[in-house]
């Protein structure tokens, strides 16, 4: 029931604000690059030792990795999107990450740049996963010609793994190109 209560809110949240005076929808598509940095700290892992199951101190570990993938976003009244990303990360194990988020662009007046915060969650797949995340961060997007634009981009959040809960930071740019 809870889960039906959140799909139905989420649902009057999009018709809400594509449903506003003057809404306006836009689409975005563009694809992302950079760094990603996973840090696992060292928290107890289960481990069988012949006689049953028991815990071990499991060491902490911090990978830095390469992030690309391609990004898509649906914009309302130039302010509001719904944005998903498809994220393949270098790490050890090849984590890949399906990420959905809500966007809200601040306006700068007399400015064409477009600074914005978002959060949502995302799903990871990789070794014994998939597992679910949270993500926030912020941005801005730079214009360089009509409907091109280059972001500076920053992400991160918990990933809940089993017996673990790793921490993840994207700093990544690429080019958004929006369809009229």
């Amino acid at each position: 029931m809870k889960r039906l209560s959140f799909v139905f809110a989420l649902f009057l949240l999009f018709v809400t604000c594509a449903s506003g005076a003057g809404a306006q929808t836009q689409w975005s598509v563009g694809g992302r690059f950079g760094l990603s940095i996973y840090t696992v700290g060292g928290g107890d892992i289960p481990s069988f030792n012949g006689f049953g199951f028991t815990t071990i101190k499991g060491p902490s570990s911090t990978q830095a990795g390469l992030q690309l993938g391609p990004t898509g976003e649906v914009l309302f009244n130039k302010r509001y999107a719904i944005c998903m990303d498809l994220n393949l990360n270098t790490q050890g194990g090849t984590p890949f990450e399906w990420a959905n988020t809500f966007k809200i662009y601040f306006p700068i007046p007399g400015s064409k740049i477009r600074p914005y915060a978002d959060a949502g969650f995302n799903l990871w797949f990789y070794t014994g996963g998939p597992y679910f995340g949270v993500r926030a961060g912020g941005g801005a997007l730079f214009p360089i010609a009509q409907n091109l634009y280059i972001p500076a981009d920053i992400q991160l959040g918990p990933v809940f793994g089993t017996g673990i809960t790793p921490f993840y930071i994207a700093i990544t740019s690429g080019v958004r190109y929006e369809l009229n």
